[in-house]
């Protein structure tokens, strides 16, 4: 389990194997929306297979509703797979881009992205724009930092997962 970015509620992801359809993101959100659960983070793109997209799901449900989304989902047409990352050691990581006009402080940023290895993309005369990956807690600790900073922009990826291998 890990803690949201913004409260002491936890989060749980959920990858979700769908047939690559016209409509099928809209049946799962449907299912999501229709039932009143909150979704924190969604992210959908084809996988190794292009018949096939791989949604991961990040949801602020506990227990029995997260169980319930489970089961909902599978049952959906044009699911063929849903892993529930509760019980598997997992690989979590997330793409945040960041415009920061830097007013004189430019050095500093530089620095707070070296030492979280984050990469600038662009930079004018005023603004830098930076890419940082990574687990939820050190995107949380860069972000905390750059708050002192003129932050114009943040974008984020949403949540991806793979299950470590067993062997």
């Amino acid at each position: 389990m890990e803690k949201n970015a913004n409260s002491e509620q936890h989060t749980h992801t959920i990858s979700v194997l769908v047939e690559n359809k016209f409509g099928v993101l809209s049946r799962v959100a449907g299912l999501f929306s229709g039932r009143g659960y909150n979704i924190h983070s969604l992210n959908v793109a084809p996988c190794e297979d292009p018949r096939f997209s791989r949604m991961t799901i990040d949801v602020n449900e506990h227990g029995e509703k997260l169980d319930q989304v489970i089961k909902q989902l599978s049952k959906l047409i044009n699911v063929v797979e849903v892993i529930d990352f509760r019980s598997q050691p997992t690989v979590y990581r997330e793409i945040v881009l960041i415009r920061v006009l830097f007013g004189g402080k430019k050095q500093e940023i530089l620095e707070l992205c070296n030492i979280f290895g984050a990469k600038v993309l662009d930079a004018t005369r005023e603004s830098l724009t930076i890419e940082i990956s990574g687990g939820e807690f050190r995107l949380k600790r860069f972000l905390n930092l750059m708050q002192d900073y003129d932050v114009q922009m943040i974008t984020r990826s949403g949540k991806i997962a793979v299950t470590k291998p067993t062997a």
